[in-house]
């Protein structure tokens, strides 16, 4: 079946399948949050981002072979509302952005800056650290070997914009230059965007848009 991205809560998963990966999107939680499971093809190994909400939901979802890991993209609240139950089921290894983690209250294993590396079986993923919505929020690259790149933007970059910076202008203007010069400006118009909360999009549907971003300040 085509992969569309658009899933709703209480719906079933959305499946996008990669020659190397399986990516199983599902919508939890009264905010919609998306979550995100990473199926290595080769190894099946298993990788959750964002624990979102609905522990039931999620680890049915994963099914018997578990998780080995579990990235959250940011601390609030939101999206690691079922972190500590997730973990305790399956025990994952937890990964967060060094500057969020102390604000979420699971412990994290390992703690990621820009530029390292999550291993999901044989698939390696890359940790980009995008400041502005939160200090250490985390999106992570996939760049397909077969094909165009995806990323996992957390609620950095969204469908018609960035994430919410509360009004704060240093907070906007930092996490537009960081969303411009580490997603937009190193990837490609086909790279796949997958958010944190609502449809999917791509970097090529958004790219024409970043001036009226920048001129509305939000």
């Amino acid at each position: 079946m085509t992969y569309s991205g658009e899933v709703r809560v209480g719906g079933p998963a959305d499946v996008h399948e990669l020659k190397d990966l399986m990516i199983t999107k599902i919508a939890v939680g009264p905010m919609d949050n998306n979550a995100y499971l990473l199926r290595c093809r080769a190894t099946d190994e298993q990788l959750l981002i964002d624990a979102a909400d609905d522990a039931r939901t999620l680890l049915g979802t994963i099914g018997d072979d578990g998780i080995a890991s579990v990235v959250t993209t940011h601390r609030h609240g939101d999206h690691w509302q079922a972190l500590a139950e997730v973990v305790a089921a399956t025990r994952a290894r937890t990964y967060a952005g060094r500057e969020d983690a102390e604000g979420i209250p699971v412990p994290t294993d390992v703690l990621l800056d820009d530029g390292d590396v999550v291993r999901v079986g044989d698939v390696r993923l890359t940790a980009r650290h995008l400041v502005g919505h939160t200090p250490g929020s985390i999106a992570l690259v996939y760049d397909d070997p077969h094909g165009h790149p995806h990323v996992f933007t957390g609620d950095c970059l969204f469908p018609d914009g960035v994430g919410n910076t509360r009004k704060d202008p240093e907070a906007f203007a930092r996490l537009i230059h960081d969303v411009e010069t580490k997603i937009f400006d190193v990837l490609p118009d086909e790279t796949w965007v997958y958010p944190g909360h609502g449809n999917d999009t791509t970097l090529g549907d958004e790219r024409p848009h970043l001036p009226e971003w920048h001129a509305r300040g939000w």
